[in-house]
């Protein structure tokens, strides 16, 4: 049986036995693997809030702000269970290390406890993979183990040598997520990249995809493939299916 007979075969039977369950234990199931996206360049205060109050209804893992938003997003979640997560440095990662490092003490001062750390594009695309290695390091480092840390990674933009190298970097600095980002080039989350990614991080690292993610089959084959969570603006209608 092919690779892509697997994966088919694999996300029907997770289909069938969350379809199985009772509609709202499937709903809560699937949106435990989803963070809700609130990254819009346009996002107010008054979709944010509304966003924290979906992700606190139904139950997501967390709520996606831009650090401008990441005090206001805790003070509305306290208590509720969702995390805060904001991204530092995106989405080229080509701030210096010191400007990033200082981004995430204030970004964990105010409330965030998963960061989506940008890993440096522009040293990667000139292997300078020392440089990349060093400030990827040094962002864990500030972190501690203050916050969940994933390392973002345009595998979109990135040739097969590029990939591979900057995956043992990431898994080298001790992250506890790869985060395939499909920000910068629009290419929609696929079964393939999480495919790649499981082949060279194991089985002991988590991964997070996003991309286009609109519906609970698309999401329901990706987590069958071995993503762990989903980076999603249409959160809602995936775990309603409207």
């Amino acid at each position: 049986m092919d690779m892509e007979a697997i994966i088919t075969r694999v996300t029907e039977e997770v289909y069938a036995h969350l379809t199985d369950a009772q509609p709202t234990q499937c709903a809560a199931e699937l949106a435990e693997s989803i963070e809700h996206s609130l990254l819009n360049p346009d996002a107010s205060a008054d979709m944010i809030r509304k966003g924290c109050e979906e992700a606190g209804q139904y139950g997501f893992a967390n709520v996606c702000v831009s650090p401008y938003y990441v005090g206001m997003a805790s003070e509305i979640l306290k208590g509720s269970g969702v995390a805060v997560c904001t991204a530092v440095g995106f989405p080229h990662g080509a701030a210096s290390t010191k400007a990033k490092c200082a981004e995430i003490r204030e970004a964990i001062m105010n409330g965030a406890t998963e960061l989506d750390l940008s890993m440096m594009l522009v040293a990667i695309k000139s292997e300078d993979y020392g440089a990349v290695e060093k400030d990827l390091y040094e962002m864990v480092s500030t972190v501690g183990n203050r916050a969940k840390v994933k390392a973002i990674y345009e595998q979109g933009l990135l040739t097969d040598e590029e990939k591979q190298r900057s995956l043992r970097i990431a898994v080298k600095c001790g992250v506890d997520f790869i985060k395939i980002s499909n920000a910068l080039t629009g290419k929609k989350a696929c079964v393939e990249d999480v495919n790649f990614v499981r082949s060279q991080i194991g089985d002991k690292m988590g991964i997070k995809i996003d991309g286009g993610i609109k519906t609970a089959e698309t999401a329901y084959g990706l987590i069958a493939a071995g993503a762990n969570r989903l980076g999603c603006s249409a959160s809602v209608k995936i775990v309603t299916a409207q």
